[in-house]
C-alpha cells in the first residue's frame, strides 16, 4: 500500500490550519494558514483557534488538494493530529478528517503530532541507521529521545517545566516583542552579544531540561535595573539581551545533545519542532555534527512550524514499515504522550 499511497494530511493542533498532500513518499502540497487573530492577546485563545480552524479547514483542504493536482477520489487514505494539542482545535481537524474520509471510503489514521515532527527530518530521505537521536523542540515540547529498531521511541529527557519555545515566547512577552516570540528574539539576537549578560544555564541528572529559572532569571534582571534604567537599557541593548537569553536555551539544549551523542553512539541525529527553525540553534547543532562527526538532520524552516505534511510523511513512513494494522477512527486526545510508536 505505501507505494501507492497518496495521502491527505490534515493539522490542527494548536493555530495553524494546515493540510498537504503525499504521495508515494513524495510532498505534492503544503498549505498552512496561520491564524492572526492571536497576536493582540500575546498568546493562542483556544475558542478563537477552533473557531479560526473551523472557518479555514475546508478551502486549506481544497487548495493542497488542487496545488497537488490529486482528485479526493484518488486518495489512499487521511492523516491526522489527534494529539496532544487544543481540545477544541483537535476536534475541528479530526472532526473533518473522519467525515471526508468516510465519505471517500477510506482509512483515517490519527497521528501524534509530535511523531510529526520526528518525521518531518526524514521527507525526502531514506530511514538512517538504527539507532538515531531526535531532538524535539517546540512552543510546548522539549524531549530527547533515541529511535531504535522500527520507529520504536525511547525517552532520555523531557522538560520538567516550561519548554524551550514556552520560554522564548514568555520572555518576548518580558521585552514587549508581542507573539509568536521565537522568530522575534531570533532577529534581534542575530545583532547582539550573546556574552553581554550570563544568563543561568540549568543542567541536570541525565537529559532533562529546566528553563522556567532561565525565564525568570531574565524577568528579575529586568526589574533590578529599576523602571527608568530599564527602559534606557531596552534601548540600547535590547538585542545584547536577546542574544544572551537565545544564547542560554541554545547552551542546555546542545549540551544535552552532545552527552547523548557521545553517550550512544549514534552516528544520525535530528532537531525538530518549531524551535528548530531559530538560526542559532540550526548553526550550532550543525557545528556539534560536525566536531562529533555525525550526521545532523534539521528541516527546512517550513517543515519545523506545524504543517501537514509532516502529519501525511508519518502515516506513510508507518506504511513503509509494514504498520499495516493501524488504527482508525481516532479520538482527540489533548495531553496524548509520545512513548512509543505503535
Amino acid at each position: 500500500m505505501a507505494n501507492n499511497a497518496r495521502i491527505l494530511g490534515i493539522e490542527s493542533s494548536c493555530d495553524d490550519t494546515a493540510a498537504a498532500v503525499v504521495a508515494n513518499g513524495k510532498v505534492l502540497s503544503s498549505e498552512i494558514f496561520s491564524q492572526q487573530v492571536h497576536t493582540r492577546f500575546g498568546g493562542v485563545v483556544p475558542e478563537l483557534a477552533s473557531r479560526a480552524h473551523q472557518q479555514r479547514i475546508v478551502p486549506v483542504v481544497r487548495t493542497a488538494l488542487q496545488k497537488a493536482g490529486v482528485a479526493p477520489s484518488d486518495l489512499t487514505a487521511v492523516a491526522v493530529t489527534r494529539g496532544p494539542g487544543l481540545a477544541g482545535s483537535l476536534l475541528v481537524g479530526l472532526g473533518f478528517a473522519r467525515a471526508y474520509a468516510f465519505g471517500l471510503g477510506v482509512p483515517v489514521v490519527g497521528i501524534n503530532h509530535l511523531e510529526g515532527h520526528i518525521c518531518s527530518a526524514l521527507i525526502g530521505r531514506d530511514l538512517p541507521e538504527h539507532p538515531w537521536l531526535c531532538l524535539i523542540v517546540s512552543g510546548g515540547h522539549t524531549q530527547l529521545a533515541l529511535v531504535e529498531e522500527g520507529l520504536a521511541l525511547r525517552i532520555l529527557g523531557t522538560t520538567r517545566d516550561d519548554a524551550a519555545g514556552e520560554a522564548f515566547d514568555k520572555v518576548a512577552r518580558l521585552l514587549d516583542l508581542g507573539y509568536p516570540g521565537g522568530p522575534a528574539i531570533d532577529r534581534l539576537a542575530a545583532q547582539g552579544d550573546p556574552a553581554f549578560y550570563p544568563f543561568p544555564r540549568a543542567r541536570l541528572d541525565g537529559y532533562d531540561f529546566s528553563f522556567s529559572g532561565l525565564k525568570t532569571s531574565v524577568l528579575y534582571y529586568l526589574n533590578g535595573l529599576g523602571e527608568k534604567k530599564r527602559e534606557a537599557l531596552l534601548q540600547r541593548r535590547l538585542s545584547d539581551i536577546c542574544a544572551s537569553f537565545q544564547e542560554a536555551v541554545v547552551d542546555m539544549l546542545i549540551d544535552a545533545l552532545h552527552r547523548a551523542i557521545g553517550e550512544t553512539g549514534v552516528r544520525d541525529v535530528h532537531v525538530v519542532g518549531g524551535v528548530s527553525a531559530n538560526s542559532r540553534l540550526r548553526q550550532r547543532a550543525e557545528t556539534l555534527g560536525e566536531t562529533c562527526g555525525v550526521r545532523m538532520h534539521i528541516p527546512p524552516p517550513a517543515y519545523c512550524i506545524d504543517n501537514a505534511a509532516m502529519i501525511a510523511f508519518a502515516a506513510y513512513i508507518r506504511l513503509s514499515i509494514g504498520q499495516t494494522d493501524l488504527p482508525d477512527n481516532p479520538v482527540a486526545e489533548p495531553n496524548l504522550p509520545l512513548a512509543t510508536f505503535p
